[in-house]
C-alpha cells in the first residue's frame, strides 16, 4: 500500500506492443471531439474505456472498437438498428452499406462496400462480433475511425 501513494499511472500489458498502442492512441483521439463540448462527463464514458482497456490485450482491438462504439451510440440514443435505408427511407434487403455513426443504408446510396444486412443487424442486437469476419471487422473499423 506505501507504494500506491504516487502513483500516477497503471499500466495494461499490452502498452508495449508497438500495433495495439497505436490502435489505442487514435481510437482515443477519437474522443476528444466528440466530448470537447461536454459541461461534465457520465462516468460510463470512463467504465467503457476501462472495459476496453482491460481487454485490450485477450481480443482483436479493432474488434473491441466496433463493440464498444456499438454500446456509445446506444447510450447516447443514436444507434439506428432500422432495416430501412438512412437516404433513400426504403427496406434494405440483403446487402446493407453502413455510413458514419453505423447509420444502414444501400451500397448504391452511398456508394460504399456491402455487407451482409442478416450479420449487421445481428451485430446491433447482439453488440459482439463474434460472427463477423475479419474484412468485415476491418471495414466498420474505418467506419468508426471516420469520427464518433
Amino acid at each position: 500500500m506505501p507504494r500506491l501513494r504516487s502513483l500516477s499511472h497503471m499500466g495494461f500489458p499490452w502498452l508495449f506492443d508497438k500495433n495495439r498502442l497505436l490502435i489505442w492512441h487514435n481510437f482515443i483521439k477519437k474522443f476528444e471531439p466528440h466530448l470537447r463540448d461536454a459541461e461534465s462527463l457520465d462516468s460510463f464514458y470512463f467504465d467503457l474505456l476501462l472495459f476496453a482497456a482491460k481487454r485490450w490485450d485477450k481480443q482483436n482491438p479493432k474488434r473491441i472498437v466496433c463493440e464498444v462504439y456499438l454500446q456509445l451510440l446506444e447510450y447516447e440514443g443514436r444507434l439506428y438498428p432500422e432495416e430501412n435505408c438512412f437516404i433513400c427511407e426504403t427496406r434494405i434487403e440483403e446487402e446493407i452499406a453502413l455510413m458514419q455513426g453505423f447509420k444502414p443504408a444501400h451500397p448504391h446510396c452511398i456508394y460504399s462496400p456491402a455487407l451482409p444486412t442478416k450479420k449487421i443487424l445481428d451485430f446491433f442486437k447482439r453488440k459482439k462480433s463474434t460472427f463477423l469476419e475479419d474484412d468485415e471487422v476491418e471495414h466498420l473499423f474505418e467506419i468508426v475511425m471516420k469520427g464518433l
